[in-house]
């Protein structure tokens, strides 16, 4: 049973009916075609799985009884297995999904009073092979599915209470989970549908966000496709240092990425870009690393993101130290640029920024970095 909504979380295992949970409105209207029903029908569905959390045809009373015995033998609404779940004592929640090939993939709820978000998955693992993050270390598997991706917001909002507005949970969904969201960029347009759909999760498109390390043609493809917001993973402010902490730099240098992102900011009303800067100690966080980060995005439409480091096993980076993240801070601020430190949530469940790992077999490609993981 869940807690939100006291229904049962599946309606039928059988995997070779359609999953008509990552079903997008254009991909369900085609689905009903085939079936000789008019495309509302697909708006109809919508609504009961992702806004009633409805998950077993029988309930969903606006459709004909022949229609709810047909999509019986055809379809399926499936949700990801849940297999591990952990609270930390800030109430951030994380879990563990089971994926297929005894895979897994992680993602976190940060709870706050006037915000409910999600951080998802969209890969099991990830090959851009970031030397600061743990789910980097664990190589790549796959891409994960629309259904799977969107599985993890469909279970957060049955598994969490309604918010005191009556509202569901998740407010906000960010793709800061395992894996680089833009080069599953199949699957991640059609779940960025679903989560602004009027008839899904009705989510503001300022309250989705998508952080990627930088793939810069599918940045300006995102900028035609879907109006959301976007940040990217920074962390460096010259080529040198960020070849080594982000390896995807070296493929597309700094100069050519905020070219792409100023790009996606014109097509988007000129919407802030944000920028994550995980501090490393002794590697990135001196007054000159703060001065060249302003020399890049003073007088633009960015924001800073400082995130403290988070530890896993097996990296040798340290945190900078409070007092040297509140003086770099500072000096951003100084030079103009709206300067934000991340509150580390969930590290006593290892489910804070840079810590999600899941569970990788099978690694079918090789990180983006080749030759493991250092200390730059």
């Amino acid at each position: 049973m869940t807690a939100g909504t006291g229904k049962t979380m599946s309606a039928g295992t059988d995997s070779s009916r359609i999953n008509l949970l990552g079903e997008p409105e254009s991909a369900l209207a085609m689905f009903f075609d085939r079936l000789g029903e008019k495309p509302f029908r697909a708006r109809q569905v919508m609504k009961w799985i992702h806004q009633r959390n409805s998950f077993h045809f029988d309930d969903m009373t606006d459709l004909s009884k022949a229609l709810r015995a047909q999509l019986q033998e055809v379809a399926s609404i499936r949700l990801p297995e849940m297999i591990a779940e952990k609270t930390s004592t800030d109430g951030t929640v994380k879990w563990l999904f089971e994926s297929a090939g005894g895979q897994a993939v992680e993602s976190v709820f940060i709870p706050e009073p006037r915000r409910g978000t999600l951080c998802i998955s969209s890969q099991v693992g990830c090959a851009m092979d970031c030397s600061f993050c743990a789910t980097g270390a664990q190589g790549f598997n796959r891409n994960l599915g629309v259904d799977e991706i969107i599985g993890q917001v469909t279970y957060a909002n049955c598994r969490l209470p309604m918010r005191p507005t009556g509202k569901p949970a998740v407010t906000n969904v960010v793709f800061m989970g395992m894996g680089e969201p833009l080069a599953n960029y199949r699957n991640l347009v059609p779940a960025l549908e679903l989560l602004i759909s009027d008839h899904a999760y009705g989510l503001s498109r300022r309250r989705v966000t998508v952080s990627t390390s930088g793939i810069v043609p599918q940045i300006d493809r995102l900028g035609d496709d879907c109006n959301v917001s976007l940040a990217i993973s920074l962390h460096a402010a010259n080529d040198s240092l960020r070849n080594e902490l982000v390896p995807i730099n070296r493929l597309h240098p700094i100069d050519e990425l905020l070219d792409a992102c100023w790009r996606y900011a014109a097509k988007h009303s000129n919407r802030f870009i944000t920028f994550e800067y995980v501090m490393l100690k002794d590697v990135n966080d001196s007054p000159a690393d703060a001065d060249q980060l302003a020399d890049l995005l003073s007088g633009k439409l960015a924001k800073i993101n400082l995130i403290p480091f988070n530890s896993f096993d097996g990296n040798d980076y340290a945190r900078s130290e409070a007092d040297t993240i509140l003086e770099f801070q500072a000096r951003l601020r100084k030079r103009g640029i709206v300067t934000t430190t991340r509150r580390t949530r969930g590290d006593d469940i290892d489910a804070a920024c840079g810590q999600l790992a899941g569970k990788v077999r099978d690694r079918v490609r090789s990180p983006l970095g080749g030759k493991g993981r250092k200390k730059v």
